[in-house]
């Protein structure tokens, strides 16, 4: 048994007049046999927390929101780990018309190419049931269903392999947090050619490739 877990960073806007609005959108799935040693990894740094740190924390590791020493702490922890972690990430300025107006759809479509890219290319072990956990990003349980039946129904057409797909908060899944910090380290080298966090995990990175080159 296998297990991926799927985040993303950056966002689908559109509206490049707005300072907030990304360059580039990243998803990332990160893959391993074993999900405790990387909750191992958050609890340990929670423990390295001092008091008054622990007072002011949310509780849950999210890498936008956490000081550079811990993202350093928490991407070369990850670094030892036995893990692949696999991203394709997307040009917004190059997405077609038609999909901008469509986010959900757009999303569907970019997780299932990352995925398709991960089978197709035997990019991680595919003799066994694998667990896919993807990071909520939806409060409508519509949307999260109409995800789930995509992806499984495109995976078991197309690759004829079984995997059964969660959604899940990172507070009730602590390998989506640790997901976030490398998926964001994706991204920060991305959007602002900065690769101090990416070159700590790189030797991991198993697939990294644009959609819309």
């Amino acid at each position: 048994m296998g297990y991926i877990f799927l985040d993303e960073s950056g966002d689908l806007g559109f509206d490049f007049s707005k300072r907030k609005t990304t360059k580039f959108f990243v998803i990332t799935c990160l893959f391993t046999k074993k999900r405790k040693p990387l909750e191992k990894i958050v609890k340990k740094i929670f423990e390295s927390f001092s008091k008054q740190q622990k007072k002011h924390h949310p509780g849950m590791l999210h890498c936008s929101k956490e000081t550079p020493e811990t993202r350093k702490k928490v991407l070369t922890s990850l670094s030892t780990q036995d893990v692949l972690i696999l991203s394709i990430y997307l040009n917004k300025r190059k997405v077609y018309t038609r999909l901008q107006d469509e986010k959900q759809v757009l999303y569907n479509y970019v997780t299932n190419i990352l995925l398709d890219r991960i089978y197709s290319g035997r990019l991680i072990p595919v003799d066994k049931r694998i667990n896919l956990i993807a990071s909520r990003r939806e409060t409508n349980k519509y949307l999260n269903q109409n995800f789930k039946n995509y992806i499984e129904s495109q995976i078991s057409n197309n690759q004829k392999l079984p995997i059964k797909i969660k959604i899940k908060t990172p507070t009730e899944e602590k390998c989506l947090q640790i997901t976030d910090f490398a998926c964001w380290a994706i991204f920060r080298r991305r959007e602002f050619g900065d690769n101090s966090y990416w070159n700590i995990i790189k030797e991991k990175i198993q697939e990294e490739s644009p959609l819309f080159p």
